[in-house]
């Protein structure tokens, strides 16, 4: 079994190394993508400024809590993209029959076609939560707990990418659905949690988990909560557990278009 798991981490690594190399081919467009992401993520944070030099909070928020806010949503969105971009693209290699090149392959067929692809602009979403991290003020403790909040929230933000795209095993046309979903993961994250009440909050915190991957994150790193931390943890791995489970319970579904198409 460890084995297995040493193997599968090995070929991902492989999978994601080449897929890398792809983008370089041409540097100077890998880098601009980085640097233009960041510049227009620090565009955002101006607003901000302009609203907090009117008044002291928003939604419950310091303006410190809000580049926080900023860091983890920018952090999870980019280490999602960067590193598991087709995952939401998911919608289309099944309905097209892409799956095909990876079922032939003796390695884990999610894995190994959501990590096939990176986004390099994702690059520079991951880097500018860092740099905004530091400007929010920062410990050793801290920066530790923020990089495990962008691991985890991450992985969340994917698996919900997989839930959604795996509906295309059930339903025809569905991408419209997971990109709606993927959408709403993206427009509540870097708002406070404050703003929102009834309903709204409550999905926040279970259907569309926006509340797991970036409110709580924030109010663990104002304020350290080993209850909130654990329950992170025990729902990244709950929801990892379903999205494996929904995934191969659809691909017995998988009907083949029979491409001849080569992945390495």
């Amino acid at each position: 079994m460890l084995m297995e798991v040493k193997n599968q981490i090995k070929v991902m690594i492989l999978s994601f190394k080449y897929a890398v190399m792809r983008e370089m081919l041409n540097k100077v467009t890998f880098l601009s993508n980085i640097i233009f992401m960041i510049l227009n993520n620090s565009f955002f944070i101006i607003q901000w400024v302009v609203l907090f030099s009117l008044r002291e909070n928003v939604g419950g928020y310091t303006f410190n809590q809000v580049l926080m806010l900023w860091a983890i949503a920018s952090g999870t969105f980019g280490f999602a993209h960067f590193f598991f971009k087709k995952a939401y693209s998911l919608s289309d290699t099944i309905t097209n029959g892409k799956l095909d090149a990876y079922l032939v392959q003796p390695k884990n067929v999610l894995i190994s076609c959501i990590t096939s692809d990176v986004s390099p602009s994702a690059l520079g979403d991951l880097i500018y939560g860092y740099i905004v991290i530091f400007l929010s003020g920062i410990t050793i403790s801290k920066f530790i707990l923020f990089t495990f909040f962008i691991i985890s929230g991450g992985i969340i933000m994917v698996d919900i990418a997989i839930i959604l795209g795996s509906l295309s095993f059930y339903i025809s046309k569905s991408d419209m659905i997971a990109e709606t979903g993927n959408n709403f993961m993206i427009y509540f994250a870097t708002y406070p949690d404050g703003i929102f009440k009834g309903i709204v909050k409550i999905l926040l915190f279970t259907i569309i988990p926006i509340g797991i991957t970036t409110y709580i994150p924030v109010w663990v790193l104002t304020k350290f909560n080993l209850f909130y931390l654990l329950g992170v943890i025990a729902f990244t791995i709950c929801v990892t557990i379903f999205t494996f489970i929904i995934f191969y319970k659809g691909l017995k579904r998988y009907s083949s278009s029979n491409l001849m198409v080569a992945k390495i």
